[in-house]
């Protein structure tokens, strides 16, 4: 097989406009990437243990050639090691290494790496440059591109961040490769979003190729990863601060978020809760008659061959009402869920009886 075709998308930001590459073997010259971009000698390199075995070496050897001098922090892998300790970990190192205003941080790795390490870029020294490495498919196709970056709270997920936009986002897809199945899944869950909430000609296409993709298929994976960074861009842009239109993007994750917090962020990878809160709403939106029957079921059938993880025996319906009550999205106590209409069309709705969500957690997810 040739080389999958290179890509530059341009995201639009505050102040600001940074591209997100996607190339095959990006990893070995991001020295250079980086050294045409910014003045600084030290940087620091944030990354999780497994992601450090597979592919830090690369990276660290590239930086080193153009001189970096890098400063290493090791996270655990897994949504228990973004807390505000966490960041105080971070602090601490970038602090010894004599990181200043102008020193990046680098997040190698996925979604939970580059939210922890953008969080501390943008409030060390009231902002440092950030350089996101995305390595899992969820992290590529979406939480490296946006500027949101975040810690977890106790009682939810993200309940402290800020909107902080990276310097350069570089994806190299052929690291796809290395994913286990249960983190390939994890990623197809929110390239499906992409097709549900704004491109029903993609959803098409991710139903034709659902099982190339699920197989590892560089090319078509490549695509999705292409198709996914241009429509979140699209929506970044016309609402960075997630006023309005870009809560679209939280289609499957009102729900995802309850999941994962009601379980303690032990038990389900971001992606599993999300594909999970996506079937909910869907049920939800076909029982009030927003969404057709047949299109519903083309969802869930989508939904079916990624997978959609069984919920722990102990966990109920009442337990992640209880979690839904403290989402961050909530206004005057309505709690909004994205709801589909159709292929490609979503509505932000105020769901506000807790019958109908409980119905459909217990239905579509199988909880007691």
């Amino acid at each position: 097989m040739g080389e999958l075709a290179e890509e530059e998308i341009k995201v639009k930001a505050s102040g600001t406009t940074y591209s997100v590459l996607i190339r095959e073997n990006l990893l070995d010259s991001i020295g250079t990437l980086l050294r045409s971009r910014l003045p600084s000698s030290k940087a620091m390199l944030v990354t999780d243990t497994t992601v450090y075995s597979l592919y830090a070496e690369k990276v660290l050897r590239s930086l080193a050639s153009e001189g970096w001098q890098v400063t290493v922090a090791r996270i655990r892998p897994g949504e228990r090691a973004k807390t505000m300790a966490g960041a105080m970990r971070l602090y601490d190192r970038a602090v010894e290494a004599g990181l200043d205003r102008n020193s990046p941080v680098i997040a190698l790795g996925g979604g939970v790496v580059g939210d922890l390490a953008g969080f501390v870029a943008a409030t060390y020294m009231r902002g440092v440059p950030l350089i996101m490495l995305p390595t899992s498919l969820l992290s590529q196709v979406d939480s490296s591109v946006g500027g949101k970056v975040a810690v977890n709270h106790p009682r939810g997920k993200n309940l402290i961040g800020s909107f902080y936009s990276p310097r350069l986002v570089a994806i190299d897809p052929l690291v796809l490769k290395t994913l286990s199945d249960r983190q390939l899944k994890a990623g197809l869950a929110e390239v499906v979003k992409y097709g549900i909430i704004m491109n029903g000609e993609f959803f098409r296409w991710l139903e034709k190729n659902i099982n190339g993709l699920l197989n590892g298929d560089p090319e078509q994976l490549a695509e999705a990863v292409a198709v996914s960074v241009r429509a979140k861009s699209a929506v970044v842009e016309e609402d960075e601060y997630e006023n309005d239109y870009r809560r679209i993007l939280n289609y499957g994750h009102t729900v995802g978020h309850a999941l994962e917090a009601a379980t303690s962020y032990r038990y389900y990878l971001h992606g599993e809760a999300v594909i999970a809160g996506m079937a909910v709403a869907a049920g939800i939106a076909c029982e009030l008659g927003l969404l057709e029957k047949t299109s519903c079921d083309r969802m869930l059938r989508l939904f079916d061959k990624i997978g959609i993880k069984k919920p722990p025996a102990d966990l109920t319906a009442t337990d992640v009402m209880d979690k839904l009550r403290q989402d961050k999205k909530r206004k005057n106590n309505d709690l909004f869920f994205i709801l589909p209409s159709g292929l490609g069309m979503v509505e932000v709705l105020p769901v506000n009886d807790p019958s109908l969500i409980k119905r459909n957690l217990i239905s579509r997810l199988g909880m007691a």
